[in-house]
């Protein structure tokens, strides 16, 4: 049986919803694990509030009470179709997690049986290849998600593209894919600056105790950013010059957007490498 706390509550609770009474022995038995594992995961799903009833003593048994059934999950047909093959797409960018494949176990032991058929007909029919270049972990993704969620800065040791190594402490804004790797684009507190920085470059991140106002992106997008060199493209327009003026209009300085190289990092030409520690 698998391991993982949440597929197995999942799994004893689809035994409950079978019917009648099951003895801990049994349960235990049919979930490849312990009689004192058991009676913990009941416990868990009570928290959850399901109306799991035990009956006390050597041959203790457990039921869920009747009436008592998981809310179906509103799905679609095709909602499902995206869901699976996103998971697909997940797992191709962590192949060396096993994050996506646990959600699909899971989503396939929750889902009634019309969906079912077809998440597993999605998941039969759809293969990513793995895709080249950076690894990024799952749990890095996590991290920042959470202090973009809660106005949380975050502190990690970062190589950049000359492999010089420097210790950040940043106010995230988002991560993003493109050009194939993922970058994160946050405010540099030492630096006093927005910087992006590859997620696959990023060491020993952790949260900085504490909240912080949100601080205003510098531009409309992150696109419109990137590709108008970090937005000094845009503020070498004269302020005369409309966005869409023509090119060669008397009076107006034409900027060509830039499409940035891969490494999608501001230079930092003028500052020296801060020592690795």
């Amino acid at each position: 049986m698998d391991h993982d706390p949440t597929t197995r509550t999942l799994a004893l609770l689809t035994l409950l919803q079978s019917g009648g009474e099951w003895t801990a022995a049994d349960l235990a038995e049919r979930l490849g694990t312990s009689t004192r594992t058991v009676r913990r995961d009941a416990q868990r799903l009570r928290r959850l509030g399901y109306a799991v009833e035990a009956r006390p003593g050597p041959g203790s048994t457990y039921r869920l009470r009747p009436g008592v059934r998981v809310p179906p999950l509103l799905f679609t047909a095709d909602e499902i179709t995206a869901l699976v093959a996103g998971l697909h797409l997940i797992r191709a960018w962590l192949p060396e997690e096993a994050v996506a494949s646990s959600a699909l176990l899971k989503l396939d032991q929750v889902l009634p049986r019309p969906l079912r058929r077809r998440a597993a007909a999605t998941d039969l029919a759809t293969e990513v290849l793995q895709q080249p270049g950076a690894m990024v972990a799952a749990a890095t993704v996590g991290v920042i998600a959470d202090a973009v969620a809660e106005g949380g800065r975050l502190r990690f040791r970062y190589t950049d593209q000359h492999d010089r190594r420097s210790t950040r402490l940043v106010e995230p804004y988002r991560h993003f894919l493109r050009a194939g790797a993922w970058y994160l684009v946050a405010f540099d507190v030492d630096r006093d600056d927005w910087r992006t920085f590859r997620l696959d470059r990023i060491a020993d991140i952790a949260r900085v105790a504490g909240g912080f106002p949100p601080r205003p992106f510098p531009d409309a997008s992150i696109e419109h950013w990137l590709t108008t060199d970090f937005g000094r493209a845009a503020a070498e327009r004269p302020s005369n010059a409309a966005p869409g003026a023509p090119r060669g209009a008397p009076g107006v300085v034409t900027v060509e957007p830039a499409e940035p190289a891969e490494p999608l990092e501001p230079a930092e030409s003028a500052e020296p490498a801060e020592p690795a520690e």
